[in-house]
């Protein structure tokens, strides 16, 4: 187990070069032939944030915690949710859309869901920006706390990195992987509280959605935006984020290389 950790540590290390030239191009293989190009980056999102703020925002009202405006407090967990689901959704159809490169013996396939999260991190900065520009405009205040965001992102990366590498090479011989991490992502979308304060619920449940491995990076941004809580005081949360997103992160590697060998075969 050890020894495939580590081997996937040196070959990101070794590979790094490789990882940021594919993220950039496939960045702009998604722009080809479009007329408004990057900026669709940001059209995107604000019109998922303003959808989403004028029916729970107006239409029903929704009010969290400390009167925070509802905007804020949406785009900042919704920035982190959209990165981690884009990352996973887009992992596991890594290996079977690159197939041309999977068949030259040469090229290091565990880099595939690599790829793909440091282009979504390279998007996800419009959401932080997005989210900036609201917190100004609404005239709160910026905080060296707004920095705590680049752990939560660590802790985003390694949870999605292990989950990428298992649902990659699952779906090389399963390719109903693909589509039943879509329908988990979409039900993951409502169980996590993005859109709704966990507070409204009863305590057994709090406790249940809080195993959640993504509640803590949701939350985390929350506590770096907006109400400029420092990770460690949440030790216990913390501490379980890590055994259980090491866990995944281990399996996902161990399964990736198990099943690598008979890539190119079944493809």
């Amino acid at each position: 187990m050890l020894k495939s950790f580590l081997y996937f540590i040196r070959l990101i290390l070794l590979r790094y070069d490789l990882i940021f030239t594919m993220a950039k191009r496939e960045i702009a293989t998604q722009y080809i032939g479009s007329f408004l190009g990057f900026a669709w980056t940001f059209i995107n999102p604000l019109i998922m944030i303003l959808v989403l703020w004028v029916v729970f925002g107006l239409g029903f009202r929704v009010t969290p915690l400390n009167n925070v405006p509802f905007v804020v407090w949406l785009t900042a967990g919704l920035s982190a949710w959209t990165v981690f689901a884009d990352i996973v959704n887009g992992s596991a159809g890594a290996i079977v859309g690159n197939d041309y490169l999977i068949k030259k013996t040469m090229f290091p396939s565990p880099i595939l869901p690599v790829v793909k999260i440091v282009s979504s991190l390279m998007t996800h900065i419009v959401f932080i920006v997005v989210l900036i520009g609201l917190v100004l405009s609404y005239k709160m205040p910026l905080s060296i706390y707004n920095l705590q965001c680049l752990y939560y992102i660590l802790c985003l990366s390694v949870l999605s990195l292990g989950i990428g590498w298992a649902v990659s090479a699952l779906n090389v011989f399963i390719r109903d992987v693909k589509n039943i991490v879509g329908v988990l992502l979409q039900i993951g979308f409502w169980v996590t509280p993005i859109f709704w304060d966990i507070h409204i619920m009863p305590k057994f449940l709090q406790f249940i959605l809080k195993l959640n491995p993504v509640f803590y990076i949701v939350q985390g941004y929350r506590e770096s935006f907006i109400y400029f809580v420092p990770f460690w005081e949440h030790a216990t949360q913390t501490i379980y984020f890590w055994v259980v997103s090491m866990f995944i992160f281990t399996m996902g590697a161990l399964i990736f290389r198990k099943l690598k060998p008979q890539f190119a075969d079944v493809l």
